[in-house]
């Protein structure tokens, strides 16, 4: 990861699901760039080794599903550091739970975990990052192009609506924060969605690697062109 002329230097990233895998690397890729990084998850054992590897690096341990618990999040970095820049919201979960299987509560659970929690999180940071041109990132999943038989028929995390592209919270986002909204308003804010295909950040396959797809992956530009 490179910051042109150092960017990210000094600014205020949270991090969830930084314990392993896309998370931890990307804790790790904005402390590298000086950046001071609060690294958020449920398992504290996990998130002190993330921090151990880099000093820009503080934990929080805790569960962004819990009630306040993403306001108190913001909180913990903005108390900190006096600022927040950028939100990644990484945490996420899936299950091996196919249609026929559908649990309610694991149905609950999963969008407590993919939906409302980013999206609180989303809220109770926008008004620290409209203030600092700051940014979101929302680490979605391949599943909305690429349907698996033993998944469930929604894309998580990011997302939540049956079968949409993980472009679409970026859509919603960039309505309220696009160029259109920010002359209006005078702040800038930047919404990004992103979907890592398996083993292209960590070298980690998904774990039910080498069962077929139900669709082949999809391409082309993203909405208005972009990449």
């Amino acid at each position: 990861m490179t910051a042109p002329n150092n960017r990210l230097q000094d600014q205020v990233v949270i991090v969830t699901g930084s314990g392993s895998g896309i998370g931890r690397a990307t804790a790790l890729a904005f402390a590298r760039v000086g950046a001071h990084v609060l690294a958020v998850g449920r398992r504290a054992e996990a998130l002190h080794k993330t921090a151990a590897e880099h000093p820009g690096i503080a934990v929080l341990p805790a569960d962004i599903t819990g009630d306040g618990a993403p306001q108190a999040v913001i909180n913990a970095a903005v108390d900190r550091w006096g600022r927040l820049d950028v939100l990644v919201n990484n945490a996420g979960a899936t299950a091996a739970m196919p249609l026929a299987d559908t649990d309610a509560q694991r149905v609950t659970d999963l969008f407590a975990l993919n939906v409302t929690a980013p999206s609180l999180l989303a809220c109770a940071a926008l008004p620290h990052l409209r203030a600092g041109r700051g940014a979101i990132v929302n680490v979605s999943s391949t599943y909305g192009h690429r349907p698996h038989p033993s998944r469930p028929p929604w894309r998580p995390p990011g997302g939540g609506r049956l079968d949409r592209p993980p472009r679409r919270p970026r859509r919603h986002l960039d309505r309220r924060t696009g160029p259109h909204h920010r002359r209006r308003s005078g702040t800038h804010l930047t919404a990004r969605s992103v979907a890592p295909v398996p083993g292209s950040l960590t070298g980690a396959p998904f774990p039910d690697a080498g069962q077929p797809d139900l669709a082949p992956p999809a391409s082309g530009p993203a909405p208005r062109g972009r990449p």
